[in-house]
């Protein structure tokens, strides 16, 4: 039986890979630094998780894969080789996980997560047993990754690092297109040409669906119709999808009961104009959106709409997207990912309509310093949608630590009421101290921030 060993297995992506594996019948065994939630998971579920890095972990190995993270003097990439064991990274393996399977790949600066998990959710619940891999846990269904019986495998296709050119995608969904990881592309031109190149890996009868109200992905749609590709927009605007071909639309959305929206998704894709009734719980617009560009797929597939519709209505989300921690003497803690200025307006746009007339809190934890400096003046202006606003100190991540601190972006915020509160336990005291009943506290970060979220609860 073939052993794979992943190093960094902790990860979201890796973490995924590695379940999707032990339930295809690999014997799974990897490491980290620390025991992630992701990790413990796969722990409990019988893989053989490694504490550190050592030579010894790779022994009996057949296949290694690394995590993008790992450099190239790790003792156990080392140790591999010296071996002859073949060592991947995600973007060199997980095309053949997709081989002989209608694949769909979901890429995008924003809400790929959230729409590979909404597609994945749905094609469940509708019966069709797919594979997927998700960035996040799915809160419907507890797992990030599974292994199902039918012909659909859903990725979430990462830019980072170019991880997504390595996939085979039948169909691909871009749900925008703006520029971000500047230390993996420098420039916007850098981003959009290995979107390009994503695109490209679709076959001659593939299909491309993007959102008509991103430039970016407009532009990609137009590049995959000079290509004769089957291309599909969808918007929350009617105007700006009826030149299309095949179009999906959002009709009248209006907040309801549930926390998020209903709205009449129209399309043209198939035989004649179709029109489905939609009630989503998870909360903004952009989850109209990330609902529009599922239903897209539904309707490219040829599945029924309405199914897909009802289980849309269903959709409870996924870990750390507007991830709702609980409540505690009238105050609601709400962990969220975003770690991009248009992310960050959205989540605060949703939370605004889902709480109306509260005191919004939002913590932001910068992530990356080359994202903070290049994204500087979009940063600066993306909370207008918050009443207070803390901002942490940068979380480095993969970087060196720089002499920058995130006060200067709070210096050159317009907002009345935004400071900068430095370390998590400093930001923690000072919320502790101010926070009353009726407030919503989110926590934006995409690194270790939540830890604020668990010790507001714990303490309060």
């Amino acid at each position: 039986m073939t052993r794979v060993h992943f190093i960094g297995i902790g990860g979201s992506g890796l973490s995924a890979i590695a379940r999707l594996l032990k339930e295809s019948g690999y014997v799974v065994t990897g490491s980290d630094r620390a025991l992630s939630s992701f990790a413990l998971d796969l722990q409990s579920e019988g893989v053989n998780v490694y504490v550190g890095h050592h030579p010894r972990n790779v022994s009996g190995a057949d296949i290694v894969i690394r995590s993008s993270a790992i450099p190239d003097d790790n003792p156990e990439v080392i140790a591999a080789t010296q071996k002859g064991i073949p060592v991947y990274k995600r973007a060199d393996f997980l095309g053949r996980l997709m081989a002989d399977q209608t694949g769909i790949a979901v890429a995008g600066t924003h809400g790929k997560t959230t729409t590979t998990a909404m597609i994945a959710w749905t094609l469940y619940a509708m019966n069709r047993d797919p594979s997927f891999i998700v960035g996040g846990t799915l809160s419907n269904m507890g797992v990030n990754a599974r292994a199902g019986k039918g012909n659909h495998f859903i990725i979430e296709a990462d830019e980072y690092d170019r991880m997504f050119l390595g996939l085979k995608p039948q169909i691909a969904v871009v749900t925008n297109l703006e520029h971000d990881h500047p230390d993996c592309y420098p420039t916007f031109e850098d981003m959009f040409s290995a979107f390009q190149s994503f695109v490209d890996l679709l076959p001659a009868d593939g299909s491309l669906i993007v959102s008509a109200e991103d430039d970016g992905a407009v532009s990609l749609l137009s590049y995959a119709r000079h290509k004769g590709l089957n291309v599909v927009s969808y918007s929350m605007q009617a105007e700006m999808t009826i030149n299309s071909p095949q179009w999906m639309q959002a009709r009248k959305p209006v907040p309801n009961l549930r926390g998020g929206y209903d709205f009449s998704a129209m399309t043209n894709v198939g035989d004649s104009v179709n029109s489905v009734k939609v009630s989503l719980q998870v909360p903004g617009e952009h989850n109209v959106r990330n609902a529009m560009a599922t239903l897209s797929v539904i309707a490219t597939l040829g599945l029924p709409l309405q199914e897909a519709a009802d289980a849309l209505g269903e959709f409870t989300g996924t870990g750390r997207r507007f991830e709702i921690r609980g409540e505690v003497k009238g105050v609601t803690v709400i962990d969220d990912y975003a770690h991009h200025p248009t992310e960050i307006r959205a989540t605060l746009a949703g939370a605004k309509a889902r709480y109306p007339g509260r005191r919004i809190w939002a913590v932001w934890q910068p992530h990356t310093y080359s994202r903070t400096q290049a994204l500087f003046f979009e940063f600066s202006r993306a909370f207008e949608d918050a009443d207070e606003v803390l901002v942490t100190e940068v979380y480095a991540s993969r970087e060196a630590k720089q002499d920058f601190s995130s006060a200067e972006v709070v210096s050159a915020m317009p907002h009345p009421s935004a400071r900068y509160s430095g370390s998590i336990q400093d930001t923690t005291e000072y919320l502790l101290k101010n926070l009353r009943s009726g407030d919503v506290l989110i926590v934006l970060s995409a690194g270790d921030a939540d830890q604020i979220s668990a010790e507001v609860l714990r303490r309060f």
